[in-house]
């Protein structure tokens, strides 16, 4: 089953509740499943490149291409800015960056090392914190501290699920020995 492209998401954050918590959590078990993820695929089919989108390398390194990202709009949260910084639409980042040629264990230590630094941004968090509000510049809508990492767990949710997609549908060819 193919899943919705990510630009073409709708995101509701209505949520009064505080979830914060299950979000850290989420955020938190990215590396862990991302890890297990990856654990079993042949070299070579993290590299490939399926209808000539990312490979299972190049999503990683978005990923870690993202991550300075999502602590920059943190920053402008908690400072109280009107809009939240851009993304680069086209990701020429991780379109240019030649993950591919990235070894698999330094790409998993990159973004570790990345979200942890996010995560101990979160841990310091006071409740009022989590409310603070800024406009996301895409979806010209106001997103909370808890909205903006409530988005980023489903975004690492969207490149998990195409990494599962291109490793099983494309692992048909590859053994282990490769």
């Amino acid at each position: 089953m193919k899943q919705i492209k990510w630009f073409e998401r709708k995101f509701d954050f209505a949520i009064e509740q505080n979830i914060f918590p299950a979000i850290m959590e989420r955020l938190d078990g990215t590396v862990v499943r991302l890890k297990l993820k990856i654990e079993q695929i042949p070299p070579k089919l993290l590299e490939i490149k399926p209808d000539e989108k990312w490979s299972i390398k190049e999503n990683i390194g978005h990923l870690i291409d993202l991550e300075p990202l999502w602590q920059g709009r943190l920053d402008d949260a908690l400072e109280g800015k009107k809009y939240l910084r851009p993304a680069d639409l086209e990701n020429k980042k991780t379109d240019f960056a030649q993950h591919n040629k990235t070894d698999i264990n330094s790409l998993m230590s990159q973004f570790k090392e990345l979200r942890e630094v996010t995560l101990n941004k979160l841990i310091e968090l006071k409740k009022q914190d989590i409310y603070k509000t800024a406009l996301h510049p895409r979806l010209e809508k106001p997103m909370r501290v808890m909205d903006l990492f409530l988005f980023v767990a489903e975004h690492d949710d969207h490149h998990l699920a195409r990494i599962t997609e291109i490793k099983t549908t494309h692992n048909n060819g590859y053994n282990s020995t490769l």
